[in-house]
C-alpha cells in the first residue's frame, strides 16, 4: 500500500490535539467529513482507493490551514486497513475518531439476475470492509483512552429497496456489526454508531441529472435531497462529547424517509383527494 504524507510532523499544538480517521475519503461524503474534521481542530487521516482524488481533499484541508496524511486504501484488504489504522498512530501519535465510509456494489437489477462475485463485491467492501476497519480501529482508540467510531448505513439498510439486494445486505449488516461493537466496548469509553442517510446530492446524484434529483427529492416527506454537509455535521456530533451518552445508535440523515410515507395527496371520505 503506497503511502503519501501530505504535512510535516505533527507537533502538540494542533488546534484539538486529536486524530480523525476517515475511510473512503476521496469525494462525497467522506471528502466533506474529511474536510469538516479538519475545520474542527482535528489532524486527518485518509483512506481510498483513488490517490489523486485524495490528495485534492487533502490539498483543499491544507489550503484552509488544516493537516492531513493520504493512503491508498483498500478497505477490503487486510493489510491494507491496518495499514491505514498504523499510518494514524504513526504519524499523529493517536486516533480519537474514525469513519468507516467505503462503499462498493454492483449495479441495481433484480436480485436473480446478479452475478454472485458481484454480490460479494458489495458484501466485501460494505461488511468486511467495515468489520476490518472497527477492527484495527478500536485497540488504536483504546490506546488513546476511548474515543468514537461512526459507520455508514443507508435507509436501505433499515428498510428495503428494490433491485439492491447486495447494498441492503451489506448496509444491514453494518448496521449489525455496529450495534455489537457498541455493546462490546460500551463500559470501554468507545462509542459506535452508524448514520443512514437518504436521498444526498453526492457526485453520483449529480451525474444522474436534474430529472433524477427531482424524483429523489420527491420521495423525501421535506421534499428536497439533503447535502454532503448535513451528513458530516452529524458524523462530527457522533464523534464529539456532545453525544457522550449516545451508542449502538442508527441515526437518519434522510429528510424523515423512515418516520412513515407522506403522499402529495391523500383520500378523505366523502370529500374526494387532498393536498397533504
Amino acid at each position: 500500500m503506497a503511502t503519501t504524507p501530505t504535512t510535516s510532523s505533527p507537533s502538540s499544538s494542533s488546534p484539538a490535539g486529536k486524530v480523525a480517521l476517515v475511510a473512503g475519503a476521496s469525494r462525497g461524503i467522506g471528502a466533506e467529513t474529511a474536510r469538516a474534521f479538519a475545520r474542527d481542530g482535528y489532524a486527518v487521516v485518509l483512506g481510498a482507493r483513488d490517490h489523486e482524488a485524495l490528495a485534492g481533499v487533502a490539498a483543499d484541508i491544507e489550503q484552509d490551514g488544516g493537516r492531513a496524511v493520504i493512503a491508498v486504501t483498500d478497505v477490503g484488504d487486510t493489510d491494507s486497513m491496518r495499514a491505514l489504522v498504523d499510518l494514524a498512530v504513526t504519524t499523529y501519535g493517536r486516533l480519537d475518531a474514525a469513519f468507516n465510509n467505503a462503499t462498493d456494489g454492483p449495479m441495481p437489477g433484480p436480485l436473480a439476475d446478479l452475478d454472485p462475485d458481484e454480490f460479494d463485491r458489495g458484501i466485501r467492501t460494505n461488511v468486511r470492509g467495515t468489520f476490518r476497519g472497527m477492527k484495527y480501529e478500536i485497540p488504536a482508540l483504546l490506546a488513546a483512552g476511548g474515543g468514537a467510531i461512526v459507520n455508514m448505513a443507508s435507509v436501505a439498510g433499515v428498510r428495503a429497496v428494490t433491485n439492491l439486494a447486495a447494498y441492503v445486505a451489506g448496509k444491514g449488516g453494518i448496521i449489525g456489526l455496529t450495534e455489537v461493537a457498541a455493546l462490546d466496548y460500551a463500559d470501554r469509553n468507545i462509542r459506535v454508531n452508524v448514520v443512514a442517510p437518504g436521498p444526498i446530492l453526492t457526485y453520483h446524484l449529480e451525474q444522474a441529472g436534474p430529472e433524477a434529483q427531482r424524483l429523489a427529492g420527491q420521495s423525501v416527506p421535506m421534499g428536497r435531497v439533503g447535502t454532503t454537509d448535513e451528513v458530516a455535521a452529524v458524523v462530527l456530533w457522533l464523534c464529539s462529547d456532545r453525544s457522550s451518552f449516545v451508542t449502538g445508535a442508527t441515526v437518519p440523515v434522510d429528510g424523515g424517509q423512515l418516520a412513515g410515507e407522506k403522499p402529495p395527496q391523500m383520500y378523505r371520505q366523502g370529500e374526494g383527494m387532498a393536498r397533504t
